[in-house]
């Protein structure tokens, strides 16, 4: 049996946070440090991403899979669910394929549709970065900016990088996310629903949550409900945490003792 790596930290009920597409769970931090005080808080890293383990698969069916036998290692029976991105897909496919094993569900900026593909330039750029000829990440910031032109998107992907006696490498497992990239932009299409209270943030600059994505969010989580952040883009836990994470406590408080779902 192959675990998610993960930490934990503070006590109480249980939630697990699932990062985004080239993250790690150290991208959630700020989320997990405003809810450690009342909950006992689960941040991973998903498959071929931080220090997890690395497969040449990542279809939503598997990596739903892989956090409900990180659940059982833990003896988790059901908790909350927040993911972010591709992490939110994740957690949609969870509560989708096993709703009895969460308890509150929250999906920060993506909705559960086929999205066109839009990361090419920032995964050539990656491929494109040669790491025998680097000293720093300063070098590496150099190469990705011909590809990658904002500067906090850079900063961003680069925390992938990580050196050992000045061998650089990469986290993350590029070759894999390449060739799985058309399943992590897949949309959900099974018949499932999850009737527990469930809440989808949306960044107010951000085009991942549309108001044509409405109808299939109803079908799929009948008890859904949306905030936006205004002045927040795709990034909206970062960019406006305080307003992120007030939101997430008053919709975790709001429901706490909600029942588990079939």
């Amino acid at each position: 049996m192959t675990i998610l790596n993960y930490t934990q930290q503070g006590s109480g009920k249980n939630i697990l946070l699932i990062h985004g597409l080239l993250g790690s769970l150290e991208n959630l931090n700020m989320v997990a440090k405003g809810l450690k005080d009342n909950y006992c808080v689960t941040s991973v890293d998903v498959r071929n991403h931080g220090n997890s383990f690395q497969k040449n698969a990542m279809d939503y069916a598997e990596l739903a899979q892989d956090i409900i036998t990180l659940l059982d290692h833990l003896n988790i029976d059901h908790c909350a669910l927040l993911g972010h991105s591709m992490g939110g897909k994740i957690a949609m496919q969870v509560a989708l394929d096993f709703p009895k094993r969460v308890s509150q569900l929250i999906i920060a900026d993506i909705s559960p549709v086929q999205y066109p593909a839009h990361h090419q330039k920032i995964l050539e750029g990656l491929k494109a970065i040669d790491l025998k000829s680097i000293s720093s990440r300063k070098d590496a910031d150099n190469q990705l900016a011909t590809y990658v032109k904002e500067q906090g998107v850079r900063q961003f992907l680069l925390r992938n990088l990580t050196s050992d006696d000045n061998h650089w490498q990469f986290k993350c497992h590029l070759d894999n996310i390449i060739h799985c990239y058309p399943q992590i932009m897949a949309s959900y299409e099974g018949q499932s629903q999850f009737s527990g209270p469930t809440l989808f943030i949306k960044g107010g600059d951000s085009n991942y949550i549309l108001p044509e994505h409405r109808e299939k969010i109803i079908t799929l989580f009948p008890k859904s409900s949306a905030k936006i952040i205004q002045g927040a883009g795709h990034w909206l836990h970062a960019e406006k945490t305080n307003v992120f994470n007030k939101i997430v406590n008053d919709f975790l408080n709001k429901n706490d003792n909600s029942p588990v779902h079939d």
